[in-house]
């Protein structure tokens, strides 16, 4: 029962922070904001979910690939999103600033 409970609790809060990266995109103004939501929000709601898989699974060898798909994650992500945002900036592209129109 309390093994469920967590499940759900884990994967409610993972969808929840999924659900605010992706309002983050589509609400934020330039590149480097929503990147910036994207990385974070993203990679901890993926995160959160996957420790979910890994209660579900419980003492197996798939929990072991488990968390090393979570390290995977907590690695790439972020560092994705900032090379993509330092090619932003080596393009020229501007940071929004308070005025400009969206």
């Amino acid at each position: 029962m309390i093994r469920t409970l967590a499940i759900g609790a884990f994967v409610a809060a993972g969808l929840f922070f999924v659900c605010v990266a992706a309002v983050g995109v589509y609400r934020l103004p330039d590149l480097y904001t929503r990147a910036h939501s994207a990385s974070k929000s993203d990679t901890l709601g993926s995160l959160l979910s996957l420790v979910a898989v890994g209660i579900a699974f419980g003492a197996d060898a798939a929990t072991i690939k488990v968390a090393l798909l979570a390290l995977f994650m907590l690695i790439t992500s972020p560092t994705a999103a900032h090379a993509i945002a330092r090619a932003a900036h080596d393009q020229g592209i501007e940071p929004w600033q308070r005025g400009d129109e969206r």
